[in-house]
C-alpha cells in the first residue's frame, strides 16, 4: 500500500524545525509528520500533544509501552508497531516480550498487571470500546488514579495515532529492521 497523501509537504518553517529534530531523535523524518505537515495547525497541535505526554511519568514505562502497542497491534497499524519494537527496545524493553505484544494471550511472558493493561487496552481500542468495571477497577486499584489517568489517555492517544496512520496509507519505515526485533505474523 503506498500513502493516501504525498510525504513531501511544504517545507515550511516549522516542518522543517520538526524534521531536524525527528532527524535527531530517530535518524530519520517519521513519515506521520510528513503527512501532518500539510496542515501547519495539525502538525503544531500534534506535535505539542507528543512533547507534552512524553513528560507523563505516573505510568511505569514499560506497562505504557505494551498499552500502547497492544493498542496499534487492535488496530492494525504497521507504522506504529514498527516504530513501537524500534522504540522500545531501544529503551530496554525485553524483545521476546515486544515480539509477543500481538498475541499477548497466548504468551507466557507476562505479569498479571501486563495481562490486565494489555487487555485494558485492546478493549478501549474496539470500536465501540468493551472495558469492563472489573477490570477498570483492578487498574484503578493496581495503579492508582493518577496512572489509571495515564494509561487511559495514552491508550486514547495511540488510537488518534494508530487510526490516522491507517486512514492515511503509512505503513512500516523500517525501524523494526534496526534491532534485532522480527514482527510476528499478524493474527
Amino acid at each position: 500500500m503506498t500513502a493516501r497523501i504525498p510525504l513531501d509537504p511544504p517545507r515550511t518553517l516549522l516542518f522543517r524545525a520538526v524534521s531536524w529534530y525527528s532527524n535527531r531523535v530517530y535518524g530519520k523524518v517519521i513519515d506521520p509528520l510528513r503527512a501532518a505537515a500539510h496542515h501547519t495547525g495539525v502538525l503544531w497541535a500534534q506535535s505539542r500533544l507528543e512533547l507534552s505526554a512524553g513528560r507523563w511519568k505516573k505510568l511505569d514505562p514499560q506497562l505504557k509501552a505494551l498499552a500502547v502497542m497492544a493498542s496499534a497491534a487492535t488496530i492494525g497499524c504497521s507504522w506504529c508497531i514498527d516504530f513501537g519494537y524500534w522504540e522500545n527496545h531501544r529503551h530496554g524493553m525485553d524483545p521476546a516480550k515486544l515480539r509477543d505484544v500481538p498475541v499477548w494471550r497466548e504468551s507466557g511472558l507476562y505479569a498479571p498487571l501486563e495481562r490486565d493493561v494489555m487487555e485494558y487496552a485492546e478493549a478501549m481500542s474496539l470500536t465501540p470500546p468493551q472495558v469492563g468495571d472489573d477490570l477498570a477497577e483492578r487498574l484503578r486499584g493496581a495503579l492508582g488514579e493518577a496512572a489509571f489517568i495515564e494509561l487511559t489517555t495514552m491508550v486514547a492517544l495511540e488510537n488518534m495515532r494508530s487510526r490516522t496512520n491507517s486512514a492515511l496509507g503509512l505503513t512500516s519505515q523500517g525501524f523494526k529492521d534496526r534491532c534485532e526485533v522480527d514482527r510476528p505474523a499478524h493474527r
